[in-house]
């Protein structure tokens, strides 16, 4: 594993505070039930959660720019949302949390995806989720395009955020690759199962275990089956760098040299594993951009997932502990 000197860490990090990134993808809102159980219901055999407290927080793409904007980056958001009371909460977080809102399209045929988490005595109860998963329309893809082409000079890199909700179709995917191989960008990318494999020749790849089991039709059951399953990767889609995410097993870093890394995981005790993902997509691309080597990136971004999995719900990294301990671990 990669011990950084206070030096090199403080090279990348300062460089955090110039990134802005786009991230383009599914933007979700996530609802928060908080509450306590005293009673089973007398109607079914389920527990009865007494409502304290309901927060709301950036999901999905918009819980990546959470992260970023965490690091010290400029996140900026490029999405869908609906014209409902949800859609509202997230321009209102937007507002909050000073995002800009120009990369927002607002869809009067779709509802904003929302995903509410009823959560008693840090127990995760229920997930009910509201979403409509067709396709945007044609109209909303140029909108975005004209978008990423009237900011080209103040983008310093992309993540392509999907979570198969119907905002990255696959003539958008490829447009965005083409955007940003023309103008020397980093595109990195955070896959679901349906556009697995229009992926191809970005800088970073990253599916999880779980996304690439059912992507190949293969079980990553032993260190043999995540060597073959990431040379298949690599010859299907060429990705300049392939990272293979493993949950408890960590992460294993495929580079262009066919040389292969493997990083354990950094969590000391999971409490949940909401949002790991996107801490992870989110941290590895803003390292890349502050310069560091996809090695340094990719070790970085796997002790902010460690991090983040310590806490119950979806929270963005932490920077100033993730530099701390990064410093602790380099003595």
């Amino acid at each position: 594993m990669i011990k950084f000197s206070q030096q090199r860490l403080n090279e990348i990090f300062s460089k955090f505070q110039n990134n802005r990134i786009a991230v383009i993808g599914d933007l979700m809102l996530d609802v928060y039930i908080w509450g306590k159980v005293a009673r089973i219901s007398p109607e079914a055999p389920v527990p009865v959660v007494e409502v304290q407290e309901e927060s709301y927080r950036f999901g999905g793409a918009a819980n990546v720019g959470m992260n970023i904007k965490s690091l010290g980056g400029k996140p900026i958001l490029i999405g869908v949302i609906g014209y409902d009371r949800e859609g509202t909460i997230i321009d209102a977080l937007m507002e909050e949390n000073d995002f800009e809102k120009e990369g927002i399209f607002y869809d009067e045929d779709r509802p904003t995806t929302v995903k509410t988490r009823i959560i008693a005595h840090n127990q995760h109860v229920v997930r009910i989720d509201k979403e409509d998963k067709r396709d945007i329309s044609n109209e909303i893809e140029e909108k975005i395009l004209n978008y990423l082409n009237q900011n080209k000079t103040n983008i310093n890199a992309i993540i392509l955020e999907d979570y198969n909700k119907g905002m990255l179709t696959k003539n958008l995917i490829h447009k965005v690759i083409e955007f940003a191989k023309s103008n020397n960008m980093i595109i990195t990318v955070d896959p679901k199962f349906d556009n697995f494999f229009e992926y191809k020749n970005v800088t970073v790849f990253k599916p999880n275990r779980k996304e690439t089991e059912d992507a190949l039709g293969i079980r990553l059951d032993s260190e043999e089956r995540v060597l073959e399953a990431g040379k298949l990767l690599k010859e299907k889609l060429n990705p300049q760098y392939l990272l293979l995410t493993r949950g408890e097993k960590g992460m294993t870093l495929f580079n262009e040299d066919s040389s292969v890394l493997n990083i354990p995981t950094r969590a000391r005790k999971v409490a949940d594993v909401s949002g790991a993902g996107d801490t992870v997509i989110a941290t590895l691309t803003m390292a890349l951009a502050a310069g560091a080597n996809i090695e340094e990136a990719a070790t970085i971004a796997n002790l902010a997932a460690g991090l983040v999995c310590e806490e119950v719900g979806v929270v963005p990294v932490d920077r100033e502990l993730l530099y701390q301990t990064l410093v602790d671990d380099g003595k």
